[in-house]
């Protein structure tokens, strides 16, 4: 017999359809009927397993947390190559992008897998050695402030000044997957506490 859902009972699990056919009331009054097999399959097919959503819930969640951490560590195995990145291409405008805001300084445009509504990569146009925040030196001062009133400005564009969210992943552990200093400008929902 073929394995039961977890979720059947004990009693159905351990008895075979095929025996509670054969000693039914109907059958037992009738000692030449024979079951039709289409009949058989159509009353003892199993119907599809479907998984409360809160378990269904979290295995896409682990699934997608395993592709993010899977991401990461490869990101990280070539974060100091030098080489172009996927944002140096967007800014060089070889891949296309939504771009929501752009000065001298910063380019913002929407992420391709949006965590929220509202989800923003605000870029320096210049990498200038900033691969990840913990690369940092006093020469990044004016950079850094300058990506984070560029949040405020996409927060504002987007119209979700009270209620948006600014995230900087560093290294793998934190699951950033380019290695060109990014903030993520989240909105358009409520934000839950802790965020990781």
């Amino acid at each position: 017999m073929a394995s039961v859902p977890i979720f059947a009972s004990r009693s159905l699990a351990t008895t075979n359809p095929l025996n509670l056919l054969r000693n039914s009331a109907t059958l037992r009054s009738l000692p030449t009927a024979q079951p039709s097999f289409l009949f058989y399959k159509n009353l003892f097919r199993r119907a599809p397993t479907v998984l409360p959503l809160n378990l269904r819930r979290s295995l896409c969640h682990a699934s997608a947390t395993n592709d993010e951490e899977a991401s990461a560590k490869a990101a990280a195995a070539s974060a100091d190559s030098g080489g172009p990145t996927i944002f140096d291409k967007i800014i060089a405008k070889e891949i296309p992008s939504s771009i929501v805001y752009e000065d001298e300084k910063v380019l913002a445009f929407r992420d391709i897998n949006p965590q929220a509504p509202v989800h923003v990569l605000v870029i320096p146009k210049f990498r200038n050695g900033l691969t990840q925040l913990s690369k940092a030196e006093p020469k990044h001062t004016e950079i850094l402030g300058h990506l984070l009133h560029a949040a405020k400005v996409v927060a504002e564009k987007e119209g979700i000044m009270d209620r948006f969210r600014v995230v900087i992943n560093n290294g793998p552990g934190a699951c950033q997957s380019v290695y060109h200093l990014h903030l993520h400008v989240l909105g358009g929902r409520q934000m839950k506490w802790p965020p990781g």
